[in-house]
């Protein structure tokens, strides 16, 4: 198959030091090159596995309002400071 392809200049370097290197065409190399990248399997990657933690055997506070409980402790802050300026 012919096709045109754009490399970046440092890909060229890459793919012209591989010639001289292993004393290859301009299309061995680009044909090698890329046989070896896409057939690169990648390494295997362990799964992220987030930690936790116990909290007490006493939990009061509901974590799925807690932006809720935030605002209204905020709101209740600037009641307070309003109410110091009189």
């Amino acid at each position: 198959m012919r096709t045109t392809v754009t490399l970046d200049p440092d890909v060229e370097a890459l793919i012209r030091g591989a010639m001289k290197e292993r004393g290859l065409s301009f299309k061995e190399a680009l044909n090698s090159a890329l046989r070896a990248g896409l057939a690169r399997t990648r390494p295997g990657r362990r799964s992220f596995v987030q930690k936790t933690y116990p909290l007490g055997p006493e939990q009061n506070f509901r974590w799925d309002k807690a932006l809720a409980a935030a605002d209204t402790m905020e709101d209740e802050e600037l009641s307070r400071k309003l109410s110091l300026r009189k």
